[in-house]
């Protein structure tokens, strides 16, 4: 029995942590316990030292110290603060005027706004929470869809998971050790052609079955011509200013991610101070959430470090790596094989124990097959973003569901989100065939498939010519045979 225990520890503790979260067990103490019971049995079996248990602290200090993490409750704060300050419900309004005229309008507005929240919030309950409170009831009113009204609001609402400052790319980017600002460059087109879709699909609903999106009627529409533009253009200046003071200082390398998160802060409640909506209990609640979803963030990456640690003590990584080194298809194979599991497990876990648990596992696999980790990244958040709308267990759903009138049943909102998730399952399938969809915006071309080149950099001095002769005299002594 021990020798069987030996041989199978790696396997047997990934089982046991799926079980824990299969059965409701809180994650970040699955992750924990799963790994300090695991590393004690080790202990026992012979397999482990004490030595390895002793490095925790100085991992939990690590994270603590980690400057990239600031990020999350700046940007958190940031969403909150927008979402009570009124500005989703000025844009709904305003572009619903300006869509108004033609048919699925609404709809329109909803993705547009829908876009422009995810930029400047990056967080979905907040963009879901708010355009079901604001646009569903309108879309009822005049006559649209339930499924259709429904799969919009939850989709565009999820768009905030994938287009910056989303969390889910500040947590990615810790957990493969890559730059935040080249995850946050690599995600824009492919978040903008997401957005694209979802409007392509409501704009076949409207030439196939256009009377499940009305136009709105003349009396709707209370705003014309320069007043029309006017109401626009107040609308649309502070999330704008407020989309290039984050992502666009960060872009251009005026600021970290986390000095960009923390401008951001600042700039929601200068905007919210602007439209009076800035008072004691809005900053209070929305303090008291942006704590709640920091801890949660924390306690489950203090969890991943005990189970990831115990995890590679048991040789667990190996095996993960023998596991998808052996499939069939090289590159392509395994990207096929990953993709499919991540969808699954996406009926079972959300983002973020997928990012934490699963994506650390897969990180060193894709980079021995010469797979691009910025890329490797954004591939998996457009296939996590359907961890949303997976029925009957996607989270965007549930939000929607808390705040839809009782005429929309469970049913309603089901249904309008599987066309949605056939879509994303689609973009993942062009990000592969298609990589510089994620790599045009950095500075680098992408390795998806093919292990990168070596090169040989010799310093430069007085013998300057003679160092690149021994320099090519050494490359062709490490070549081999033939070539």
């Amino acid at each position: 029995m021990a020798e069987f225990l030996i041989a199978s520890m790696a396997p047997i503790m990934f089982s046991a942590l799926m079980l824990f979260l299969l059965i409701g067990y809180p994650v970040a103490f699955s992750l924990a316990a799963v790994g300090m019971a695991f590393g004690l049995l080790g202990m026992e079996l012979g397999l482990l030292t004490p030595n390895l248990l002793q490095a925790l602290p100085d991992r939990v200090f690590g994270i603590m110290k980690n400057e990239i993490l600031l990020a999350i409750p700046f940007f958190t704060f940031m969403g909150l603060v927008l979402e009570r300050s009124g500005m989703a419900e000025d844009l709904l309004d305003t572009i619903g005027q300006l869509f108004g005229s033609i048919r699925g309008g609404l709809a329109f507005a909803v993705i547009f706004v829908g876009a422009l929240l995810a930029a400047t919030t990056g967080v979905v309950a907040a963009s879901v929470i708010a355009m079901g409170l604001i646009s569903l009831p309108i879309m009822l009113r005049y006559g649209y869809d339930k499924s259709l009204a429904c799969g919009v609001i939850a989709a565009s609402g999820t768009l905030a998971q994938i287009i910056p400052p989303s969390l889910v790319l500040i947590v990615m980017a810790d957990v493969l050790g890559r730059s935040v600002g080249d995850m946050y460059k690599g995600a824009v087109l492919p978040g903008l052609i997401l957005g694209g879709f979802y409007v392509g699909w409501v704009l076949l609903n409207t030439i196939l079955r256009p009377h499940l999106t009305p136009a709105l009627p003349p009396e709707a529409r209370t705003l014309h011509g320069w007043a029309l533009f006017k109401r626009v253009i107040v609308a649309m200046i502070p999330p704008l200013l407020l989309i290039f003071l984050v992502l666009g200082t960060i872009f251009i390398g005026w600021a970290t991610p986390t000095e960009g998160g923390a401008m951001g802060a600042v700039g929601a409640l200068l905007l919210a101070f602007s439209k009076k909506k800035l008072n004691h209990k809005m900053l209070t609640e929305s303090l008291h959430s942006t704590a709640k979803i920091a801890s949660f963030v924390i306690f489950i990456l203090i969890g991943s470090s005990v189970f990831s640690l115990v995890f590679r003590g048991v040789n667990g990584d190996l095996w993960v790596e023998h596991l998808l080194l052996d499939l069939p298809g090289g590159a392509l194979g395994f990207l096929i094989v990953v993709n499919i599991l991540v969808f699954l497990l996406a009926f079972f876990l959300d983002f973020f124990e997928i990012s934490f648990i699963i994506l650390p596992l897969l990180a060193p696999v894709a980079e021995k097959l010469g797979i691009d980790l910025v890329w490797f990244g954004i591939l998996m958040g457009v296939n996590m973003q359907t961890s949303f709308m997976h029925p009957p267990f996607g989270f965007a759903l549930f939000y929607l569901r808390s705040v839809a009138p009782p005429s929309i049943r469970t049913t309603d909102i089901y249904w309008g989100a599987v066309p949605f998730v056939i879509i994303q399952v689609i973009m993942v399938a062009l990000i592969i065939s298609f990589p510089s969809l994620v790599t045009m915006g950095l500075d680098r071309p992408a390795h998806t498939g093919q292990p990168a080149p070596i090169q040989l950099l010799m310093p430069q001095d007085n013998r300057g010519s003679a160092n690149r002769d021994d320099a090519a005299d050494l490359f062709r002594q490490l070549q081999p045979a033939g070539q």
